[in-house]
């Protein structure tokens, strides 16, 4: 990094921490400190939502899974759209109606204390690993490029959010994601004409896309029906809308958001502006990932993104195996380079079906792959422990080794950006469920300040708990995946629960209850088992908390009557 990254780096951190605490230090009472007594508009509930969301995560590894598995991730969102609309004319008015801090006080007084604290539970355990994950995203960015203590970078990370999140509450949040959407946007649409400016001069964006189409990248929809297959069109339809419904319509993380809305309407004025606009920011950020992946079809990529495992295995014995393998990639990036060279004279010539040449780039693809592979199983010898999947570094390398200076600044900022809003969003909301659904719901009363400081301690609480899980993660098949993967594992039952009170009079607290548990141990065997995609875990959940709950309701009503 050259001191002008230094300079754009620090600049954006340094104004985004002390902006947020010159602005909102000094909460009166726990409405102030938690919902922002009621004033936030319509814009920012919007931008909020989007940025709790649009974690580190997201644009550090969702370009580097568009780049091994071209867009169809982006079905993975089909449900949103359709899940804003439920919680905005839904979820909402009953939130607000009944003036609730937190979405788990509306189930103790539809069911009982007992639902109550189970939900809370299962969200502290969830969203306490997901925010450790998005302290971790960036400092695996920081300790690639100046070889710096992961564990120095998970610590330091997790003490700015702690900050800013401790002295101001949920103002703090929003006011600061605001300025953090704003740089992350901007990065983002600077590095992708950028990519785009650095290609051949042969290559214009028509040509990108069906370069990439060529590769397999551009399959966007999937409509089979195997349950195996992660994203299709029907697990993002309705796997995908089972998430989006439970993540954004119970996850204190995104309800704390709207809660603070001025008004039923504001409130829902903004969750419609999230579901209108979410789908084309992924879309756009995994077309960036292949646009990364277009560029690599005339720059040389190596052998294995990860600097770590490349270290390691080169002062290995598997030092020449590498280098073999190595040597071979060379040679394959210069045979890819004429191919997609006389693929583009092609396409300026109106020639866009080629059969022989596409079948020539899908082999080349194809043996590029395979060399990639047996370079994983030789990093596997010299450490059986390392995780070899190396798609979050993809988009990595790209910014360290190709970004000039300025641009690399701009980069690691969106992504600071992106983990401390996420972030910021997470301890506030393991906070307030912490204060409100558990603290407060288990001791005497205590003054409304008595509160306000009990919610800050258990900020700070959290934040340590988050760094800690960060400091012992390890790299999934990748972070994207692994966010989802922990919150489809816990959203469906929760959302069970919450389907009932809001539309099943019928079913009581007890049934509900032991529903929950029977349902949530259920999902735990099934991804153990791995027999479906990780999606249609939140449906299953949810569904299947709704049957046991008729089931057992039908059993004590007939009790009673015997």
């Amino acid at each position: 990094m050259e001191i002008l990254d230094w300079i754009v780096l620090s600049a954006t951190l340094f104004f985004i921490v002390v902006y947020g605490v010159m602005k909102t230090k000094g909460s009166a009472n726990v409405e102030d400190y938690l919902l922002d007594n009621n004033q936030t508009p319509w814009f920012t509930v919007g931008i909020s939502v989007m940025a709790t969301q649009a974690s580190a995560i997201t644009f550090l590894s969702t370009p580097g899974q568009a780049y091994h598995d071209g867009m169809g991730f982006v079905q993975f969102y089909f449900g949103l759209p359709l899940a804003m609309i439920v919680i905005a004319y839904t979820f909402i008015p009953i939130y607000h109606r009944l003036k609730v801090f937190t979405a788990y006080e509306y189930l103790e007084q539809r069911f009982n204390v007992e639902t109550r604290t189970l939900a809370a539970i299962l969200f502290l355990i969830q969203r306490g690993l997901g925010t450790g994950i998005t302290i971790y995203a960036p400092s695996i960015i920081l300790s690639a490029l100046l070889g710096w203590n992961l564990t120095f970078l998970n610590i330091i990370i997790g003490i700015l959010v702690i900050i800013y999140t401790v002295t101001g509450g949920t103002k703090a949040v929003n006011m600061t994601q605001k300025q953090q959407m704003f740089v992350i946007m901007t990065g983002m649409f600077i590095i992708f004409f950028y990519i785009l400016a650095n290609l051949p001069e042969d290559v214009d964006f028509s040509n990108v896309l069906h370069i990439a189409g060529a590769n397999g990248k551009m399959d966007i929809l999937d409509f089979s029906y195997n349950p195996e297959t992660r994203y299709t069109f029907w697990s993002g339809i309705t796997g995908g809308f089972f998430l989006m419904l439970s993540y954004f319509g119970t996850d204190q993380s995104q309800v704390g958001r709207y809660l603070s809305g001025k008004s039923i309407k504001e409130s829902q004025m903004g969750l419609i502006m999230n579901g209108i606009l979410k789908v084309p920011m992924q879309f756009f950020i995994l077309l960036t990932g292949v646009l990364v992946f277009v560029f690599f079809q005339f720059n040389d990529a190596p052998l294995h993104f990860n600097p770590t495992n490349v270290e390691k295995v080169r002062a290995s014995e598997q030092k020449e195996a590498y280098e073999n393998l190595e040597q071979k990639l060379v040679q394959l990036n210069t045979d890819k380079k004429i191919v997609n060279q006389i693929y583009i004279e092609q396409l300026k010539h109106n020639e866009y079906d080629n059969p022989i040449l596409k079948k020539q780039m899908i082999a080349l693809s194809l043996k590029e792959k395979d060399l990639r592979e047996k370079a994983k199983v030789v990093i596997s010898k010299v450490d059986g422990k390392t995780e070899t999947n190396d798609k979050d570094y993809v988009f990595l390398y790209f910014i360290l080794n190709y970004l000039p200076k300025g641009l690399l600044g701009l980069l690691l900022a969106v992504i600071f950006s992106a983990a401390m809003s996420s972030s910021a969003s997470g301890l506030n909301s393991l906070a307030a469920t912490s204060a409100i659904d558990i603290y407060k719901r288990n001791v005497n009363a205590k003054s409304d300040k008595h509160y306000v400081y009990a919610t800050q301690y258990f900020t700070v609480f959290w934040g340590l708990i988050a760094i800690g899980f960060a400091c012992i993660s390890s790299l999934f098949e990748n972070l994207i995946q692994l966010v989802n993967i922990i919150g489809s594992i816990f959203y469906g039952t929760v959302l069970g629960i919450f389907l009932i009170g809001f539309y099943i009079n019928y079913i009581k607290g007890k049934a509900v209850f032991i529903s929950a548990c029977i349902s949530q141990l259920t999902i735990f065997y099934i991804f153990y088992l791995d027999i479906v995609g990780y999606l249609w875990l939140n449906f299953i959940g949810a569904i299947l908390t709704i049957v046991l709950s008729l089931l057992l309701q039908k059993t004590f009503n007939k009790s009673r009557i015997k």
